[in-house]
């Protein structure tokens, strides 16, 4: 069994602490909070610390904080070489302390604290300096998830820029949509089977066959009539470097 500690009380932490503690494989065996109110609902007091010299010795350490303070935390562990890692999805391996062992735990997945994961189908990133380490890592991934997946920092920080573009993008224009619905009196409750739909299809096919709509047909009538309606300037400039981008096949305008 994998010994544990969690360092950081975030979205990341939590969900963590979630799962691990769901695993027969693992142990929990301390998380470090700031404010141990921010962990209790999900351990015992006792596995809570606030201070790094209560820490114990664990086979894993995961640092799960804001990607500007990982290099603080880790030069703040009062021990020597550990296997220390990082869920950052664009942090490199290098920012963690030399003292320690090192290596990276990345789960590409948006969190949010009161929002139910299945985490045995999030893909986990691993990254490790040694096969020993990466061994300890694999185990601990494949105790909560079926999607492991050995990946470099210079391939997590292109993963990451693509996970900004098909979620953080496209929920900006979920909200984009819902404005415009709102502005209108249409329930945007109408969108969602559309929605549902676009992404069930890039399941089965790729994005670039999977896309319909105006711009595809270089349909000029109707984009030139949705320009006239849209009246915020922000979103009209949306949708012509959008329009422009697939009318370009996503190659550079």
């Amino acid at each position: 069994m994998i010994r544990i500690t969690i360092i950081g009380s975030g979205n990341v932490a939590q969900h963590l602490i979630k799962a691990f503690s769901a695993s027969p494989l693992v142990e929990i065996v301390q998380a470090f909070s700031r404010k141990k109110e921010a962990l209790i609902p999900l351990l015992d007091s006792e596995k809570i610390v606030t201070e790094f010299s209560a820490l114990k010795k664990t086979d894993l350490y995961i640092i799960s904080v804001s990607d500007n303070a990982i290099a603080e935390v880790s030069e703040k562990l009062p021990f020597e070489n550990q296997l220390v890692v990082h869920t950052s999805g664009t942090t490199s391996i290098d920012v963690l302390n030399s003292k320690n062992r090192k290596g990276v735990f990345y789960p590409l997945q948006t969190f949010s604290k009161n929002k139910a994961v299945d985490f045995s189908i999030i893909p986990i990133c691993l990254e490790a300096e040694n096969q020993d380490d990466f061994a300890i890592l694999e185990t601990a991934a494949k105790s909560i998830s079926n999607a492991v997946f050995a990946i470099s920092s210079e391939q997590r920080k292109a993963l990451h820029v693509a996970a900004v573009f098909v979620n953080n993008f496209t929920n900006h224009l979920y909200k984009i949509g819902q404005e415009i619905c709102e502005e209108h009196q249409v329930p945007f409750e109408v969108l969602k089977p559309l929605i549902q739909e676009t992404a069930e299809k890039i399941k089965t096919l790729a994005p670039i066959d999977a896309q319909t709509g105006p711009a595809k047909r270089h349909d000029s009538v109707t984009t030139n009539a949705h320009l006239d309606f849209i009246t915020n300037e922000n979103q009209k400039n949306i949708y012509k470097i959008l329009t422009q981008s697939i009318q370009h096949n996503g190659k550079k305008l």
